[in-house]
C-alpha cells in the first residue's frame, strides 16, 4: 500500500507510502533545497491560504488504475466520520497535523500547521508513507483486511501541494526568527568565508537585515535578507539548533560529486610519501586495498599497499576510486553485518512475548466448557474439507514434509543471537595482587604484559573497547574497588615502560584513560591517551585500539574546547570513526563527536557521510538505551534510505521500520507504530525481527486503535495478511506447533467476522497439524472443527467428527471432555432433525457436568435442552429448563462471557413465555438481558437484544412509547458501531414512531430523525432512500404548518430521483407530494400541480395506466371538493376513458360514479343519470353483502330524487325509490324503509312495492346500451 508525495526537502521524489520511490533524480547537494530562495523567503501569507489539502485515492497495483469500489467505500466511511470526527482529529493529531475539515465529496482533508515541529513531523511521516497507511487503517472496513489478495493489490495514495507546504514551513520559520541559512553565492561574504557558507540567523528587528553568525568562523554581522537561502529541510534546522558546538567548522570534510561509498581496490594517481608513521607511502600506479570503506569527501581512508603489504592512512585525493566496488546498487551506507545490531535492538527482545501472545489467542476452553446452541451464516469463498476422512487424507499428504515437534526451529530469535556470541570462558584473566612484595617483582607482571604486548588484535581485547567496561570483570579480578585496579595498572604501565613493551604500554594507558573517563576525570584521561598516542608508532596491527584512542582523545578535545588539537586530530579520527564497519563504541561521549561530524556533513552537503554518521548515531543511542533521543535520527536515516531507493527495489539499504514501530509504540503513537511495522519487510538477516514478531506487534497495536484489550474475543482483522505471512514463515521453517497456533488464531479471526468457511478451513488445517503433535492437541483441534461446522450449518460432517471423538474417549476417565462431545453432538443431531437422539445427548452432557461438579456446564446443557424444547413447540417444558439454567447462571455472575451466555438464555426464556402469553414476564426477561449487555458495554449483544425489544413492543405487545425508547437506543448503538446503514434504518423507523404520536413535539423529533436519515442516505449515496427522506421531511413540515418549506423539500426529493433517471420513483414522489395536500386541510389546490404537472406526464411516459387512472380520479375528486366542476368533469371523463382501457370493473365503477357526480353538479342531469346507471350495471345482480346493499340503496334514492325533482319524471322516480326500498329491506333498516315508503306515498300513482327475489336488484328502468359513447 502506498501514497504519492512530493516534498521539496526530499529531492522532489514521488514516493510510495511504503517508502518506494516511483521516480528518482537525486542531486549531489543533499543539504540544498530546490526552491528559489527569494520565493521561499518573500512568499506572502496571502499567496496560499493557511490550510493545505491532503487528497487520497485508492488504486490497484495490478491494473495501475483507481479501484472505484474501494474509493467509494472509503468516501462513504469518511462521510460517516464527518458527523463524529473525533477519531479523525485524533489521527491527525498523532500525525502532528491539525484537521480543519473533511471534504468527503472531494476525497480530501484540509489541514493546517501551527509550529515548525508539526510540519517537520508530518512531512517525515508523509515521506515514509505512514500517512497513507494510517488512512487505510481509518477508512477501510474490517472485511477489507480479511481479503489478503485485495490488501496486497491495494494502495492508498496521498498527494499534497509541495509548494504550499514549503511556503507554510518558510512562513513559520520567518515567524520564529531563528533559523539556519546558506548565503546566496556572491550576495554576502565575511572574512575567511567560502561561497554558500552556513549561517545561524536571528531577527534583529529590521526588515531588510538580520543578525547572522558564521558556523565556520563564529563571526557575527548583519546579513541582508536577500542574501539568505534558508535550509528547507526541517531535520537540519532541528539538529543544528539542538546540537550546537562551541567552535566553528573544521573544513576537514569536503563536498563531493560522488555519492557512493565504496570498497575494494583503487589505483594511486600520484606519488605520496607519508609525513608520519601512520601515513602510507606509495608510488603512482600502485594498487591499494581499501581497509573498510572509502567515503567520498573525507581527507583520508585506511589502505593497504599491495606492493609492500604496509597499512596506513591514504589521502583520498591521491587515488582514483572509480574502479572500486560500491556497497550496493543504490545509496548504500552500511554493510550487511552492521544491519543486525540496529534492527535487533530493541525489537527482537519481544519475540518470545509475541509468541506467548499468539499462543494465548489460540487457546480454547472448548474441551472443558460447553457451548450454547447458536446459528451463524458465513461466506462461501473458501473451499473447505467436508469430512473427517478428507481431513485425514490432507494431514497425511500435505504435512508429510513437516518436521516432528522435537526438530522445530524458528530462526532469528534472541537466543540464537546469544548462542552465536564468542565464548569468553577461555579468555585470560589476571588476579590483582597488591601485596607490597609482589609490586616490585617483574615476574608478577610478566604474564599480563606478555598478553597486552601482542602486536595484533585478538578477540580477548574486544572487552577493552566496548561501552560497558566489561574488561573490569572479564580480564581482571581480585580487586575490591576500582582504585586498587588503577594502582595495579599504573604499576603495570611503569613496568611496560621499563621493559619497552610498546603495545602493553599503549593498551595500559588506554585502560587507565577509560577508567578516568568512567570517573569523569577527563583531563587525566587526556594525559593517558596523549601518552599512548605519543608512544604508538605502529598501530595498524590493532585497528580497534587505534580507532578507540583517536576517537576518545578527539572527544575529550571537543568536550574541553581544545580547538587546535581537535582540528589536527579530526581528519584521521573521522576516518577511523566512519570507515571501519563493526567498530565498537568505547565511550558515550563519542555522540558529541558524531554530531559534530554530522554538522560538518550537513554544512558541505556530503550526503554519503551524512547517512553514515546518522547510522552510527542511531547505533550508539540504541546501545546506550536512549530511545527518546534516537527517534529523530532514525526517522531521518529511514527517509534518506527511502529517498535514495533504486528503481525496482522494494527496500532501502536499511529498513528500520520495525525499530521505528517499536519506538512509536513506546511514545504511545499506535497509528504510526502500526503503519510503520506494516511497511516492514522481514529479511533473512539473522537477529532481525521475524514475521511472527510483526504479526504479534500488529495485533497488539491494532487492538489499541480499536480501543479494546487484545483477547480471544476481539482479534483485529488488519492482522490477517501478516498472520498468513507468519504462517508461511513457520511452514518454511517447519515449526509445526507455531503453525497450529497461527491456524487457530486465523480460524478464530474469521469466525469473529462471520466468515465461517475461512474459519472451518483453518480449523481443519489446525486439526491435521494437531494430529502430528499429540492426542491432546488433536482432540482439541478436532472439537473446534466440529463446533465450527455446526455454526456453518453442516451438521453431517460435524456429527461424523464428533462420533469419532466420542469413540476415542471410550475407556478414558475424562468426563469433562466426554460431556463437551455429547453437547456438540446433540446440536448436530438436532440440526439433522433427530430430536430424540439430541435430547438424549444433551441429558448425557448434563449428567457428565453434574458428575464433574461444573455448574456452568450444567447451566449450558439445561439451556440447550430448553432451546430444543422451544424449537419443538413445547413452551412449558422449555420454560422449565430455561428457568433452571437461569438460576445456575445467576449464581455464576461476575464474568463477561458468563453474563453474555445468561443474556442469550434470557432471550430464549422470553420467547418461551411469549408463546404462553405471559407478556409481563417476557418484558422482564428481555430487559434483564439488555441489562447484562449494558453491564459489560457489549455493543453487539446490546444491539441483538434491542432489536428483539423493538420487535416485541411493536408487534407482540404494542407500546408506542416503549418502542420509541428502544428504537432510540438501537440508533445510538448503530452510531457507536459506525454502521451507517443500520443507523439510517433505525432512525427511519424512529421517525415513523414519533409521527404516530402526533404531538407537535413528537413531530419535531420525527423531523429531526428524518433529517439525520437524509444525511446518512446522502452519505451512503442511496439516492432512492434520500429522495424518500426529502419527501418525508416535506410532509412533516406540512404537519408542523411550516408551509414555506414544504414544497422546497418535495422538489428536492423529486429532483434527486430525476437526476438518477429514476422516473418511476419520481412519479411516486410527485403523487405522494400531491397526496400530502390532497389529504390535508390547507393549500389543497397545490396538489393539482404535483398530480397534473408532474405525476401524469411521467405515468404516460412510463405507460403506467393504472397510476394515471388513479391520478385522474384524485384530480376529479379534488376539483369537486374545490368546486371546480368544469375541471372535475374533464378529469372524470379522462378517468372514465382510462378505466374502460384498463378493464378493471371496480376502477370503472369509481370513475363513472365520479363522472356522474360531476355531471350532477353541472346540472347535466340526464348525463348524470346515465353514468349512475352505468355504475349499477357494473355491479353483480346478486347483492354481495350489506355494504353493497347500502350503496344500492343510497344510489337509487339519489336517482329517485334526481328524476323526481330535476327531470320531473315521476314514473322513473317511483321505480328508483322502489329499488332503494328493496335494498333497504335487504339491510333490514326499518327507519330507512319508512322514509322510502313516505317518499313513494308522496308520488301520485306510484306503484306498490314489487315482490322480488331477496338479494337481487331486479327491474332497472333504464340501461346505458352504449355507455362508452357517453364518455
Amino acid at each position: 500500500m502506498g501514497c504519492c508525495l512530493e516534498t521539496p526537502w526530499h529531492q522532489d521524489l514521488a514516493l510510495g507510502c511504503t517508502g518506494k520511490a516511483e521516480q528518482s533524480s537525486p542531486t549531489p547537494e543533499a543539504g540544498h533545497s530546490s526552491l528559489d530562495p527569494s520565493v521561499a523567503l518573500l512568499a506572502l501569507r496571502d499567496t496560499f491560504p493557511p490550510e493545505i489539502s491532503l487528497s487520497f485515492s485508492v488504486e490497484s497495483r495490478s491494473s495501475r488504475c483507481r479501484n472505484a469500489q474501494l474509493q467509494e467505500a472509503a468516501r462513504k466511511k469518511l462521510w460517516a466520520l464527518e458527523s463524529d470526527d473525533r477519531s479523525v482529529c485524533a489521527l491527525f493529531k498523532e500525525l502532528s497535523a491539525r484537521l480543519v475539515c473533511m471534504q468527503a465529496h472531494e476525497d480530501r482533508f484540509l489541514l493546517t500547521f501551527k509550529t515548525l515541529e508539526e510540519v517537520w513531523k508530518f512531512s517525515t511521516y508523509l515521506t515514509l508513507g505512514y500517512v497513507g497507511s494510517c488512512l487505510e487503517q481509518l477508512l477501510f472496513a474490517q472485511e477489507f483486511w480479511l481479503d489478503c489478495a485485495l490488501v496486497e493489490d491495494t494502495e492508498l495514495r496521498v498527494t499534497m501541494d509541495e509548494e504550499h507546504l514549503a511556503t507554510i514551513y518558510m512562513d513559520l520559520l520567518l515567524q520564529e526568527g531563528n533559523f539556519f541559512s546558506r548565503a546566496v553565492p556572491g550576495a554576502w561574504k565575511l572574512e575567511q568565508e567560502g561561497e554558500e557558507s552556513l549561517i545561524h540567523v536571528k531577527s534583529a528587528g529590521q526588515d531588510s537585515s538580520w543578525e547572522g553568525m558564521s558556523l565556520l568562523t563564529g563571526q557575527r554581522g548583519l546579513v541582508p535578507l536577500t542574501a539568505l537561502e534558508p535550509i528547507a529541510q526541517p531535520f537540519y534546522q532541528w539538529f543544528l539548533k539542538n546540537y550546537a558546538v562551541s567552535f566553528g567548522l573544521s573544513q576537514e570534510i569536503s563536498r563531493t560529486s560522488s555519492q557512493a561509498i565504496v570498497k575494494g581496490r583503487c589505483i594511486a594517481t600520484k606519488e605520496h610519501r607519508g609525513a608520519a608513521w601512520d601515513e602510507l607511502s606509495f608510488s603512482k600506479g600502485d594498487p591499494i586495498e581499501i581497509i573498510g570503506f572509502f567515503v567520498p569527501g573525507l581527507p583520508w581512508f585506511v589502505g593497504k599497499s599491495l606492493s609492500t603489504g604496509s597499512i596506513g592512512f591514504v589521502p583520498t585525493q591521491h587515488v582514483n576510486p572509480e574502479a572500486c566496488e560500491p556497497l550496493g546498487k543504490a545509496f548504500v551506507f552500511l554493510s550487511e553485518e552492521e544491519k543486525s545490531p540496529v534492527l535487533h535492538v530493541p525489537c527482537n527482545g519481544d519475540e518470545q512475548h509475541f509468541v506467548t501472545l499468539l499462543e494465548d489467542l489460540a487457546h480454547t476452553d472448548i474441551t472443558s466448557v460447553y457451548r450454547l446452541e447458536a446459528s451463524l451464516h458465513g461466506s462461501k469463498e473458501i473451499q473447505v474439507l467436508q469430512s473427517w476422512e478428507e481431513i485425514n487424507d490432507w494431514a497425511t499428504s500435505s504435512t508429510s514434509e513437516l518436521s516432528s515437534p522435537g526438530s522445530e526451529t524458528v530462526p532469528g530469535t534472541l537466543e540464537d543471537v546469544l548462542l552465536d556470541k564468542l565464548d569468553d570462558l577461555d579468555y585470560p584473566k589476571f588476579f590483582i595482587d597488591l601485596n607490597a612484595g609482589h609490586m616490585d617483582d617483574a615476574d608478577v607482571f610478566d604474564p599480563m604484559l606478555t598478553f597486552l604486548n601482542q602486536d595484533t588484535f585478538v578477540p580477548s581485547f574486544q572487552s577493552f573497547y566496548d561501552l560497558s567496561f566489561s574488561f573490569l570483570h572479564s580480564t581482571f579480578y581480585g580487586f575490591s574497588d576500582e582504585d586498587e585496579l588503577v594502582l595495579y595498572l599504573e604499576t603495570s604501565r611503569n613496568w611496560a615502560k621499563r621493559t619497552r613493551s610498546v603495545w602493553a604500554h599503549v593498551r595500559l594507558c588506554f585502560l587507565l584513560g577509560k577508567l578516568c573517563i568512567k570517573k569523569v576525570k577527563l583531563s587525566q584521561a587526556r594525559v593517558y591517551f596523549e601518552e599512548a598516542m605519543s608512544v604508538l608508532d605502529r598501530g595498524f596491527g590493532d585497528l580497534p585500539l587505534l580507532a578507540a584512542l583517536h576517537v576518545s582523545l578527539a572527544s575529550i578535545y571537543l568536550k574541553q574546547n581544545m580547538k587546535h588539537k581537535f582540528s589536527s586530530l579530526l581528519g584521521k579520527t573521522v576516518t577511523l570513526l566512519v570507515c571501519l564497519p563493526g567498530r565498537s563504541f568505547s565511550w558515550e561521549n563519542e555522540l558529541e563527536l558524531l554530531t559534530y561530524v554530522l554538522r560538518e556533513s550537513i554544512a558541505v552537503g556530503n550526503a554519503a557521510l551524512e547517512a553514515r554518521i546518522c547510522f552510527l548515531i542511531v547505533k550508539l543511542l540504541l546501545q546506550l538505551g536512549r530511545t527518546e533521543e534516537v527517534l529523530p535520527f532514525l526517522e531521518h536515516l529511514q527517509c534518506l534510505s527511502t529517498t535514495w531507493l533504486s528503481p525496482g527495489t522494494c527496500a532501502g539499504p536499511l529498513d528500520a521500520a520495525a525499530t521505528l514501530g517499536y519506538l512509536y509504540d513506546k511514545k504511545c503513537l499506535p497509528n504510526i507504530a502500526l503503519a510503520s511495522v506494516r511497511s516492514f519487510i522481514p529479511s533473512s538477516t539473522k537477529g532481525t525481527p521475524t514475521p511472527i514478531w510483526r504479526a504479534g506487534f500488529i495485533l497488539q497495536n491494532a487492538s489499541k486503535l480499536l480501543g479494546k484489550q487484545l483477547d480471544r474475543s476481539s482479534i483485529p482483522a488488519v492482522a490477517c495478511l501478516y498472520l498468513k505471512q507468519a504462517l508461511q514463515f513457520c511452514c518454511d521453517s517447519r515449526a509445526v506447533p507455531m503453525q497450529r497456533t497461527l491456524c487457530a488464531v486465523l480460524s478464530r479471526m474469521f469466525l469473529q467476522h462471520g466468515l465461517l468457511d475461512g474459519a472451518v478451513c483453518y480449523a481443519a488445517r489446525a486439526a491435521a497439524l494437531g494430529r502430528l503433535l499429540g492426542e491432546e492437541e488433536a482432540f482439541e483441534s478436532s472439537l473446534c472443527l466440529g463446533w465450527l461446522q455446526l455454526l456453518q450449518q453442516q451438521p453431517g460432517p460435524a456429527a461424523a467428527i464428533l462420533r469419532q471423538l466420542r469413540r476415542g474417549l471410550r475407556g478414558t476417565a475424562s468426563e469433562t471432555q466426554a460431556g463437551a462431545v455429547h453437547n456438540l453432538l446433540a446440536m448436530a443431531l438436532s440440526a439433522e432433525g433427530r430430536v430424540q437422539e439430541a435430547a438424549e445427548n444433551f441429558l448425557r452432557a448434563l449428567h457428565k457436568a453434574k458428575e464433574t461438579g461444573s455448574r456452568r456446564n450444567q447451566a449450558v446443557a439445561l439451556a440447550n435442552l430448553g432451546q430444543l424444547s422451544l424449537s419443538c413447540g413445547a413452551a412449558q417444558l422449555a420454560e422449565l429448563y430455561l428457568l433452571w439454567a437461569v438460576r445456575l447462571f445467576a449464581e455464576l455472575q461476575g464474568h463477561q462471557e458468563l453474563d453474555m451466555e445468561l443474556a442469550q438464555v434470557l432471550l430464549w426464556l422470553a420467547q418461551a413465555v411469549v408463546d404462553r402469553q405471559r407478556m409481563e414476564d417476557a418484558k422482564l426477561c428481555y430487559e434483564l438481558a439488555l441489562g447484562f449487555a449494558l453491564k459489560w458495554q457489549n455493543l453487539r449483544s446490546q444491539l441483538h437484544v434491542t432489536e428483539r425489544l423493538c420487535h416485541f413492543y411493536s408487534k407482540v405487545c404494542p407500546d408506542l412509547q416503549a418502542c420509541i425508547t428502544y428504537h432510540e437506543h438501537w440508533a445510538s448503538l448503530a452510531q457507536q458501531l459506525q454502521d451507517r446503514e443500520l443507523e439510517g434504518n433505525a432512525r427511519q423507523a424512529l421517525s415513523q414512531l414519533y409521527q404516530a404520536l402526533g404531538t407537535p413535539q413528537a413531530l419535531r423529533q420525527s423531523l429531526d430523525c428524518t433529517k439525520q436519515c437524509l444525511r446518512i442516505f446522502i452519505d451512503l449515496e442511496e439516492a432512492a432512500r434520500a429522495a424518500e427522506a426529502w419527501l418525508q421531511a416535506g410532509k412533516l413540515y406540512y404537519l408542523l404548518q411550516e408551509d414555506e418549506l414544504v414544497e422546497m423539500y418535495f422538489q428536492a426529493g423529486i429532483q434527486t430521483a430525476l437526476k438518477g433517471d429514476n422516473f418511476s420513483l419520481a412519479m411516486d414522489l410527485y403523487e405522494k407530494a400531491g397526496d400530502t395536500f390532497f389529504n390535508g386541510s390547507r393549500n389543497r389546490a397545490r396538489a393539482v400541480e404535483f398530480y397534473r404537472g408532474g405525476a401524469v406526464p411521467l405515468a404516460r411516459k412510463l405507460k403506467a395506466t393504472q397510476t394515471e387512472l388513479r391520478l385522474f380520479n384524485k384530480l376529479a375528486e379534488l376539483q369537486i371538493s374545490l368546486q371546480g366542476y368544469e375541471k372535475a368533469l374533464e378529469f372524470a371523463t379522462l378517468a372514465a376513458r382510462l378505466s374502460l382501457r384498463v378493464g378493471d370493473q371496480l376502477q370503472e365503477l369509481v370513475a363513472f360514479h365520479r363522472l356522474a357526480t360531476a355531471y350532477d353538479l353541472l346540472h347535466m342531469y340526464e348525463m348524470a343519470e346515465d353514468c349512475y346507471l352505468k355504475t349499477l350495471a357494473l355491479r353483480p345482480p346478486v347483492l354481495q353483502g350489506s355494504a353493497e346493499a347500502l350503496y344500492y340503496c343510497k344510489l337509487y334514492w339519489h336517482l329517485g330524487n334526481l328524476t323526481l325533482h330535476k327531470l320531473k319524471d315521476e314514473q322513473d322516480a317511483s321505480s328508483y325509490f322502489l329499488l332503494a326500498l328493496a335494498a333497504a329491506a335487504e339491510l333490514g333498516d326499518q327507519e330507512l324503509q319508512a322514509l322510502l315508503r313516505a317518499k313513494l306515498g308522496a308520488i301520485p300513482r306510484a306503484p306498490g312495492p314489487p315482490e322480488a327475489t331477496p338479494g337481487c336488484a331486479t327491474g332497472r328502468p333504464r340501461w346505458l346500451s352504449e355507455g362508452g359513447n357517453v364518455v
